[in-house]
């Protein structure tokens, strides 16, 4: 290569290198991203490597009935064989010799085919298909638990902005009262117990600020890792709508979940693949009936050994005894399959409960979102009738300070009673089995 060449070829590796660190940088500070909840329910289950796994698992499992219906086919084989042997050798005391032991060297092909197993083979493969449609059944399961953690995740950020919003508006109220009471202290007005007790309120104001504003990283944090993406520079969420009227129709919900639960569905098609593997292993005991054709020619071989050779033949394998093997097989196939039986029925049991338990979190979200909403009414006439009173001197700095505190109070109960009800609708869906 010639000198300008090699120039060339530098001056192209700068370039490149330059752009993979300036790829780096941006890709190390995000932009501000802004979404909505199914926006971010659409990122999960695109880039989190849960689901990933659990859909690789499910092309795995789709492999065995493949694996196993393969022995339906013929299986073919080449073979080249070369051998020197002294004659004296097919007769040396010590050992069974092969009496036709000679010299040669051949090649030739031998197919091999199962002829008839009393349906084993066919037992074996839906045995494993079934198993295969569990596993998708798996895969769903694991959507719908990463749609739950999402919702969870968003509920929660936006619960904490709201806290955070909450928390800088008692700051800013908490800040105007201290230097209104500093102000009227300057001027003996008021005494200096009420900067006190207002610079208290203040402290405490901020604590419940920096207290929600980690809380509302460490949110946006989890969301981001449920999402399987980088941190952006900022995260900003869209409030999401109100589900529908929850129906008083509960048993309806639980008929729903232990027919549409992924989980269900998945340990009945376990049960259904036990059930056919036992029938497999109970087969173990009857013959298997085999076919195997070789056909070849030996180009080299002493005088004895023919120029070609071929041959047919048909094999059947009688089980007689083998240490109880098969029977231990069978039986344990079929306790496999009692046990995953009990299984599904536990699952039906604990998702009824569930379902139950879901439900009554929705009916009691439901109330006391009517009861903070009135809580925060009172609290708002309250500290409007105290703060009348503190400037008119007819009330002390402590009624104002609990007035304010009320209504701090209510403000954030009405936010998680907001939140919470959208939470356990989510919470409810995902255990009926509905979500999407």
């Amino acid at each position: 290569m010639g000198l300008g060449g090699e120039l060339s070829r530098r001056r192209g590796a700068r370039v490149v290198l330059g752009a993979l660190i300036c790829g780096s940088a941006l890709w190390g500070q995000q932009a501000a991203m802004r979404l909505t909840l199914e926006e971010a329910e659409q990122l999960a289950l695109k880039n989190n490597p849960r689901l990933s796994e659990s859909r690789f698992l499910e092309r795995a499992a789709a492999q065995t009935p493949l694996e196993l219906r393969s022995a339906y086919y013929p299986a073919f084989f080449g073979s080249v064989t070369g051998t020197g042997a002294d004659g004296g050798s097919r007769i040396a005391a010590g050992a069974l010799n092969n009496p036709v032991l000679y010299s040669r060297l051949g090649a030739g092909v031998t197919l091999s085919q199962m002829v008839y197993d009393f349906g084993r083979t066919g037992d074996l493969v839906e045995s494993a298909r079934l198993r295969a449609q569990a596993q998708a059944q798996s895969t769903t399961a694991t959507k719908d638990d990463l749609i739950l953690l999402v919702r969870r995740s968003y509920f929660a950020v936006l619960r904490a902005g709201a806290l955070v919003k909450v928390a800088g508006q008692t700051v800013s109220t908490r800040q105007v009262l201290l230097d209104q009471v500093q102000t009227m202290a300057k001027n003996r007005l008021k005494s200096e117990l009420d900067v006190r007790f207002a610079s208290v309120n203040l402290a405490d104001a901020k604590l419940l600020l920096a207290t929600q504003q980690n809380q509302m990283q460490a949110a946006k944090a989890d969301l981001v890792s449920a999402m399987g993406i980088p941190m952006p520079a900022d995260l900003e969420l869209e409030e999401a709508p109100l589900p529908p009227d929850l129906s008083n129709d509960l048993g309806q919900y639980v008929r729903d979940a232990i027919q549409a639960r992924p989980e269900m569905r998945l340990l009945r098609l376990q049960h259904n693949a036990a059930l056919r593997f036992a029938k497999a292993e109970k087969k173990l005991m009857y013959p298997a009936f085999g076919m195997m054709a070789t056909v070849g020619v030996a180009p080299a071989a002493d005088s004895q050994v023919a120029g070609r050779y071929g041959g047919v033949g048909l094999n059947m394998n009688i089980p007689i005894f083998n240490g109880w093997q098969f029977r231990a097989r069978r039986n344990e196939a079929e306790y496999q399959a009692l046990a995953a039986e009990q299984r599904t029925r536990d699952l039906a049991n604990r998702i009824e409960r569930d379902v139950r338990v879901a439900w009554l979190g929705v009916q009691n979200a439901i109330e006391r979102r009517g009861l903070t909403a009135q809580l925060l009414d009172q609290a708002r006439l309250a500290l409007e009738l105290a703060q009348g009173r503190y400037d008119l001197g007819l009330g002390s700095i402590v009624e104002l300070s609990q007035a304010q505190l009320n209504l701090t109070t209510a403000q954030i109960a009405e936010t998680n009673a907001r939140y919470d009800y959208q939470l356990q609708r989510s919470v409810l869906d995902y255990q009926a089995g509905m979500i999407p």
